[in-house]
């Protein structure tokens, strides 16, 4: 039998809004996208939705499966398991940033490459544009 992984799941959405993708700035000042750590006992979707309207008071809806899951070392020595799916959101005009986040950004899909972004985001970013364009 092997050991298993030590590692928090981290749920995470991409919410795409006119060509452009939701991203929160955090305590350390990176860019991340919306969602949290998966409790014990609750499924991947339920934290998800939990965490971006705790994050940004927006009600969302996820519309797929998940578009990517990947192994990240945010922290040195610190990695975390990171599932993302796509979402939508219904109304934009209530979005507020709590005080886990500085600052949100909308960012064009074009710009993905200029910004200091964990690889693994922009693959699930670039998988969720991919689903709503077909």
């Amino acid at each position: 039998m092997g050991v298993s992984v030590p590692w928090p799941i981290l749920v995470k959405g991409v919410l795409l809004v006119g060509g452009k993708v939701l991203l929160l700035r955090n305590e350390r000042g990176e860019l991340e996208l919306p969602g949290g750590r998966l409790e014990i006992g609750e499924s991947p979707e339920k934290c998800l939705l939990r965490k971006i309207h705790g994050e940004t008071q927006l009600s969302c809806v996820i519309s797929t499966p998940p578009v990517d899951a990947w192994v990240f070392e945010g922290l040195p020595g610190r990695e975390v398991f990171i599932v993302t799916y796509h979402c939508k959101c219904f109304d934009l005009s209530l979005l507020r940033v709590s005080d886990e986040h500085q600052e949100y950004s909308l960012i064009s899909l074009g710009e993905l490459d200029r910004k200091d972004l964990p690889e693994g985001y922009r693959r699930g970013i670039l998988r969720a544009a991919k689903l709503e364009t077909g």
